[in-house]
């Protein structure tokens, strides 16, 4: 069992940035492939990213290239999202997502590929 807690969303203007963050607790001893998803108001949840265990390989939809970065620091059991150059677009319910996996290059970016998800943290970019 793994329990994810996202932090760090909030209010930023267009064209600002957000980092946020996701801890996790419990089964941290195996492997875990990562994910971040969101959900704007009357949208279906949408992948945003995906990383490897080994943080080697990611994956981010195409919305989001070249602004987001996803990455983990494994021995604090934490992954990260940079979102850089925001848009109104990007408002939405923010969670990260994890999946034991045998490989540590393995990733997902579909969200019936994960175990285990996190609350949700808001994320609200203003015009």
């Amino acid at each position: 069992q793994v329990q994810l807690v996202e932090s760090g969303g909030g209010l930023v203007q267009a064209g600002g940035s957000l980092r946020l963050s996701c801890a996790a607790s419990g089964r941290t001893d195996s492997k875990y492939a990562m994910g971040w998803f969101r959900q704007a108001p009357g949208k279906e949840r949408e992948f945003v990213a995906a990383i490897s265990w080994s943080g080697g390989n990611t994956y981010y939809t195409n919305s989001v290239k070249g602004r987001f970065s996803f990455s983990r620091d494994n021995a604090k059991n934490t992954v990260y999202l940079q979102m850089n150059s925001l848009k109104p677009e990007d408002t939405a319910v923010y969670y990260c997502a994890a999946r034991a996996t045998y490989y540590s290059g393995s990733y997902y970016p579909t969200g019936s590929s994960y175990d285990y998800w996190g609350q949700g943290t808001q994320v609200t970019v203003s015009s």
